[in-house]
């Protein structure tokens, strides 16, 4: 399979997987309701990767009015704490159904169906200017060389800043990988490609950015770096 191919085919499979029975576990993980053991711990340990985030931009004082691109936005988790406190919130994600779920979300605590922004779309179709592109938990569903394409992409939307987490290639994790327990169940996830912080960093200074901060979320079937580039 070309490159091309393995890109397009991943893309594929993400849509439809996110279309489908990922749509069904996701939402119940990224709610609020009964869930089994591993995706609360999958709940616990994303919404710590997005409360770190919230609680850097909380600090910086200046989130109202800022443009911030959500890429890769899900049900909202982020983009709707987002727009109550102030941004100018633009967010996408490639599931149709995702998109829904995080508009009646929207509408049902903001009351505001017009921020945050809300599109079916790919990262690579992408456009516009944002002072700040965040990207959480999505490289996970890019092989390397399409991860760097994508830190490039996602590098000429943002103006001042780029956050982006991922799942961190290293041995442990490799090996956790392999035997099936760091994502648990061959029909209840995607391919998932791990990835090098050194690498990450490089194509992010490639792109003439500086790690500002930098935070590790692990728990038992959760492990997500975060890094916040500025420029």
């Amino acid at each position: 399979m070309t490159a091309a191919n393995q890109q397009t085919d991943d893309k594929t499979v993400v849509r439809e997987y996110f279309n489908a029975t990922g749509f069904d576990r996701w939402r119940r993980i990224y709610g609020d309701g009964e869930v089994n053991k591993v995706q609360l711990d999958i709940r616990v340990g994303h919404q710590k990767t997005v409360d770190t985030l919230l609680e850097w931009l909380r600090a910086d004082g200046n989130l109202a009015g800022m443009t911030i691109c959500d890429a890769g936005c899900g049900v909202g988790s982020l983009s709707i704490p987002l727009a109550k406190m102030g941004a100018t919130v633009f967010a996408s994600d490639i599931s149709e159904k995702m998109v829904g779920e995080a508009r009646e979300r929207a509408q049902a605590e903001l009351g505001q169906p017009n921020n945050p922004t809300f599109a079916v779309q790919d990262l690579e179709t992408l456009s516009g200017k944002y002072h700040t592109v965040v990207c959480l938990d999505v490289l996970i569903h890019y092989p390397q060389d399409k991860a760097m394409e994508m830190i490039s992409h996602l590098s000429s939307l943002a103006e001042s800043r780029l956050v982006l987490s991922f799942a961190p290639k290293t041995l442990g994790y490799s090996l956790l990988k392999k035997i099936g327990d760091f994502f648990p169940g061959p029909s209840k996830a995607t391919r998932a490609y791990l990835h090098r912080e050194s690498d990450i960093v490089k194509a992010l200074e490639a792109n003439g950015w500086t790690i500002q901060r930098n935070a590790m979320t692990k728990t038992r079937f959760y492990f997500s770096r975060m890094l916040e580039a500025t420029r």
